[in-house]
């Protein structure tokens, strides 16, 4: 589907009308938006609208990573939107010139609906020009990172509340399942916020200097995503890294419980394994009190050694 929206000299706001019709001498800017177009209607951004070739591939490949290009008076952006359950990353192509704003997605978005919303309601916004339309499909896009990222958080805060009674392995795998959401999420964020600075300081896009607090604003939000985003990651890069402090802990008291029991049985064993030759020539094995005298004897070594590696601390 492409549906149009243009906004006039004496700043009228027109809807649908077709392209042909979008270059006009009244129409003082426009802003196309392909919302899940079909292959024939992809076709246009090159026979109708010309754009470079390049553009044009990165739209029809998904899924770019974001970025800025400049081919002449037209910018090109490629945007990501993350799905607020899976944080799947979808791409959202923008071609921004001084006159027009074209939207390109082949995902039915939200952020893009509620942009186009906003702007249809605030006549305020319609002598903006078409790098105001940029702007709010970007606020759009950022101001719904928020939801994911504040769910990562109170996920690691119930976590953290909530990890008595749990196995290790049980909290290694919750950890590690958070980190990777939290690697979903910066794939899509830094690079975001690694783009707006690109917008903030380029001197080739100028009508977009006259917006710069909004988008500077952006870029602010982004910035602290990003900040939100590394605090949970150290969070949980402390925490395995005492959970695995913890496990090896764990497993040195029962490798030094296993050695001290060894240690204890091998005089034993040694003892045992004397008496239990059945040579004709040992008098011990004739005395009728030699039983008792050998397993006092081992009881006494058992007793002595415990006591030994008690003095030492191998049982703190």
């Amino acid at each position: 589907m492409i549906r149009t929206m243009a906004v006039t000299r004496s700043m009228e706001l027109l809807f649908d009308l077709p392209l042909d019709e979008l270059d006009q001498d009244h129409i003082e800017w426009y802003w196309v938006d392909f919302d899940c177009p079909t292959e024939e209607e992809a076709l246009l951004l090159d026979r109708h609208f010309h754009f470079h070739p390049l553009a044009v591939e990165d739209c029809m490949h998904r899924l770019q990573r974001p970025k800025l290009d400049h081919y002449g008076d037209v910018h090109f952006f490629v945007l990501h939107s993350i799905h607020p359950s899976t944080l799947a990353a979808y791409e959202v192509d923008l071609f921004l010139a001084p006159k027009f704003l074209v939207s390109f997605h082949f995902t039915k978005l939200k952020e893009i609906d509620g942009a186009w919303r906003k702007f249809q309601q605030n006549a305020a916004y319609w002598d903006k020009g078409a790098s105001f339309g940029a702007y709010l499909i970007m606020d759009k896009l950022v101001d719904d990172f928020f939801p994911s990222v504040h769910k990562l958080e109170d996920e690691m805060n119930e976590f953290d509340s909530d990890q008595k009674g749990n196995s290790i392995h049980t909290l290694m795998r919750r950890v590690f399942d958070i980190r990777t959401k939290l690697v979903q999420l910066r794939r899509t964020i830094v690079p975001m916020r690694d783009l707006l600075y690109r917008v903030l300081s380029s001197e080739r896009i100028p009508h977009i200097k006259e917006q710069h607090v909004y988008f500077s604003d952006i870029h602010d939000h982004l910035l602290k995503l990003s900040e939100m985003i590394d605090s949970v990651r150290d969070t949980t890069a402390d925490m395995r890294e005492n959970f695995v402090s913890l496990n090896s802990y764990r497993m040195n008291n029962i490798m030094k419980t296993l050695t001290v029991i060894t240690t204890i049985f091998m005089p034993l064993t040694f003892m045992a394994g004397i008496y239990g030759m059945n040579f004709d020539n040992m008098p011990e094995l004739h005395w009728q009190s030699g039983y008792f005298i050998v397993l006092g004897v081992m009881l006494a070594v058992a007793a002595m050694m415990f006591y030994w590696f008690k003095r030492k601390g191998w049982f703190d």
